[in-house]
């Protein structure tokens, strides 16, 4: 029998807010143990929390750049469960009002336009850390991430595969840093997800016994953690065998999963209104302005670009760098050049650069002027590519306009055919192997050719007059 695997993802994003859900501590990764802290953090008896107005804002981008539908009113609630890193016994979230619910989001996948469902979007604050080391016994509690603020985004289970899943993810995680809300570094926890999977006879409706994994903490454990658990499931049914709902835990380093518990329902947590917290309630004024202050999408992005003549992989690049994509759209305002031309720049030279600079794009000595300075010479004939990339790399060196430059390096581009053919000749007088491998079909000989001229001019040379006297004078 064929089976298909069902996948539903709850993803857990950390929101970029200055401080805690409900509390006034600032959070940043890495700080030293235990001092981003208070005895609210702590769940100190007789504390009491405070929402922060931006988790309720940073929640609302994410509804509304998901079509969800907004509950105007909704309130928070006690998950009551007892494990060392939840100082309090509960964890403040919400349960059958969450803010957002029905929503949709749109990604690629294998080339084709996908939609996964949303269930649902709400606030939760996060847990403490468990640390564990060789260097002491037991396990210690780092309370600094006790109550930074998440978003979980509950998917119905529309996703049928480990890759289909992954891009989904890609798809959640561009969208959180594109509207300013998560920084998406997986690295750091910002980003975590559960894993629901079942698997079912292919052509059947009902849905299959159901498991949840925890413990995935990157995009590529996501996919081996799915992979392992289809599997394991196909197996034991195939097997004749029975499982029951679980949760389990993935081991990265093994690449496995083992039970954590039986899988617990919504009644074993004993949710209760918490009453510390009054209702959440948004007016329409504040949700219209949230609304219109959201930044063009990355589907919509990547969309745009791809109509644009740019290649898929490079309106990827566009659709995920906001710096790029700004930089890129104040050259398509500030010069009249192809967008194709100007994202292969981007993603080739100038990302190359940019590199070994260690700087971004915008404290970079680079703008969108003189960038289209040195394309308009080339365009003109004064420059080509390689002398072009010259520019480039003065600029970033010792500063000066493309003009002051070519005009400093006496960089302008050599046409004259008749200097150009004897510089060709010279060549080949010198290259006779690679001619003959050229007649013998050794296409990439022409190319080495190209490349001893270009060397031989310093760059200066044009580069279709030189291949055009290759072409003759061979």
């Amino acid at each position: 029998m064929n089976y298909e695997t069902v996948i539903g993802l709850e993803i857990h994003a950390e929101l970029s807010t200055k401080t805690k859900a409900f509390c006034s501590c600032e959070y940043k990764f890495g700080g030293e143990v235990n001092t981003q802290c208070c005895p609210g953090c702590m769940g100190m008896p007789g504390t009491l929390p405070v929402l922060n107005k931006n988790v309720v804002e940073y929640a609302l981008r994410m509804g509304l750049a998901t079509d969800c539908e907004i509950n105007k009113i909704s309130k928070h609630d006690r998950k009551n469960y007892f494990y060392p890193d939840l100082a309090k016994g509960y964890q403040i979230t919400q349960a059958d009002i969450p803010i957002c619910e029905n929503g949709r989001v749109e990604f690629y996948h294998k080339g084709e336009k996908r939609i996964v469902r949303l269930t649902r979007i709400h606030i939760e604050e996060d847990t403490a850390k468990l640390l564990h080391d060789d260097s002491f016994k037991g396990t210690l509690l780092d309370f600094n991430r006790s109550g930074v603020p998440l978003i979980e985004i509950v998917s119905e289970p529309d996703l049928r595969s480990a890759e289909e899943a992954k891009d989904y993810l890609e798809a959640v995680r561009m969208l959180l840093m594109a509207l300013n809300i998560c920084n998406g570094q997986m690295q750091e926890g910002t980003i975590r997800c559960d894993v629901n999977v079942s698997v079912r006879p292919v052509g059947e409706k009902k849905f299959g016994t159901r498991v949840e994994m925890k413990n995935v903490n990157t995009f590529s454990g996501a996919m081996l953690a799915i992979e392992y658990e289809s599997n394991r499931q196909i197996n034991l049914l195939r097997a004749g065998k029975n499982f029951s709902q679980e949760t389990r835990r993935w081991d990265e380093n093994k690449n496995a999963s083992v039970t954590m518990r039986t899988k617990e329902d919504a009644a074993d947590y004993r949710y209760f209104h918490d009453t510390d917290l009054t209702p959440i309630v948004i007016d329409d004024e504040w949700l219209a302005e949230i609304k219109n202050s959201l930044p063009e999408l990355p589907v919509a992005k990547f969309d745009r670009y791809r109509s644009m003549g740019i290649s898929e992989a490079e309106s990827w690049l566009l659709a995920e760098n906001s710096d790029k994509a700004e930089f890129f759209e104040k050259c398509t305002r500030v010069g009249n050049f192809p967008a194709k031309t100007i994202a292969h720049w981007i993603f080739g030279a100038i990302t190359a650069r940019l590199n070994k600079s260690f700087v971004t794009i915008e404290k970079s000595p680079l703008t969108a002027e003189n960038f289209c300075e040195i394309l308009s010479m080339i365009e003109k004939g004064i420059l080509n590519n390689d002398t072009g990339k010259i520019v480039l790399d003065e600029m970033f060196t010792n500063g000066g306009s493309p003009d002051e430059i070519v005009q400093k390096l006496s960089l302008v581009q050599v046409s004259d055919e008749e200097e150009l053919k004897k510089l060709v000749e010279e060549v080949l007088k010198n290259n006779t192997q690679s001619i003959a491998d050229y007649k013998n079909g050794k296409k990439n000989a022409f190319t080495f050719l190209v490349g001893q001229c270009m060397k031989a001019s310093k760059g200066k040379a044009n580069p279709q007059i030189i291949n055009k006297l290759i072409n003759e004078l061979m």
